[in-house]
């Protein structure tokens, strides 16, 4: 009964994040005003606009046109749990990475994942695997369409994650493993190239943040700026901005995007549409936040940058 209720719960959640979700690369995340400049408290500081790479062609394909998959191999052997890799399917919401989990302990499991991205991108995956003790299951880890398109990414040739296991009763960790690298048949033959197009807000300490223009309709909960970042540090980041306002008005804004040492991200700083209309705003042409940049696991702060105004 507590499987059956988490899968239907899961289909809830599922629904609203298919509705909520924003997409750089797909027809709900459309760049409905470019930026025209870009301020900063700086002196002497300027935007700077940076080429555009293409994405790659092709479908969730190798080179040859032969459908992507992996070799069968273990993951995780440890505290008398086994997770192997057994193929690679396309499921309802997006490629599934199969799994068959072993749990031989005397503790029922919980196995999801973390930190997952493709090629290089930061993506959003489902995954929450109850095992029994002494039990297997067949289950999966989903890396979303949505969330593959959003990003440009046509076909998978790596994928990076890392599992988080606890004790489902007491919540008590079990294991957080280090990063776990697949590669798929492509990886060989295929590369992936970044659109990096747009205004620099922020180039420092080897954190890039490049806005790509506004969304009108970037989500369920109203417009957003559109973000590209890139993380070229050793060290798991989280981006958040702080003291949003739209056209000289302060609004409460929805934006915090985890960023794995070298990786890149999509994301947005999205307005919620309740404080655009108790505002009468009805045209932004101008947002101004700064970045708050620290550390994933510790929290620290790895810098603050300028206040940035972005005018569209």
């Amino acid at each position: 009964m507590k499987r059956n209720l988490k899968v239907v719960m899961l289909g809830v959640c599922l629904s609203l994040l298919a509705a909520m979700a924003a997409g750089c690369g797909s027809d709900n995340f459309r760049e409905d005003k470019q930026i025209a400049g870009v301020e900063t408290d700086s002196a002497g500081a300027e935007a700077e606009t940076s080429a555009t790479d293409a994405a790659g062609d092709g479908s969730m394909q190798g080179a040859a046109g032969d459908a992507v998959t992996i070799t069968e191999q273990v993951l995780y052997d440890e505290n008398d749990i086994r997770i192997t890799a057994t193929g690679l399917e396309d499921g309802l919401f997006g490629t599934e990475l199969q799994l068959f989990i072993e749990n031989n302990s005397g503790q029922e499991i919980t196995v999801q994942a973390r930190n997952a991205n493709v090629n290089g991108y930061m993506v959003s995956t489902m995954m929450s695997a109850d095992v029994a003790a002494g039990k297997k299951a067949n289950d999966s880890l989903t890396f979303e369409t949505s969330g593959l398109k959003e990003c440009g990414i046509e076909t998978i040739a790596t994928m990076e994650f890392a599992f988080h296991i606890f004790d489902t009763e007491s919540w008590d960790d079990i294991a957080d493993t280090e990063v776990i690298k697949v590669d798929t048949s492509a990886a060989g033959s295929y590369t992936q190239t970044y659109d990096d197009s747009g205004e620099v807000l922020v180039d420092a300490d080897g954190v890039k943040i490049v806005g790509k223009g506004l969304s009108a309709d970037g989500s369920f909960w109203g417009p957003g700026v559109i973000l590209y970042i890139e993380n070229n540090t050793e060290k798991d980041i989280t981006v958040q901005v702080r003291d949003v306002s739209v056209n000289g008005f302060m609004v409460e804004s929805s934006m915090s995007e985890d960023v794995v040492a070298g990786k890149k991200a999509l994301s947005a700083v999205q307005f919620f549409s309740s404080d655009l209309e108790s505002n009468s705003i009805t045209d932004i042409t101008d947002v101004e936040l700064y970045f708050h940049i620290f550390e994933l696991s510790t929290m620290d702060t790895v810098f603050d940058s300028d206040v940035i105004k972005i005018q569209f």
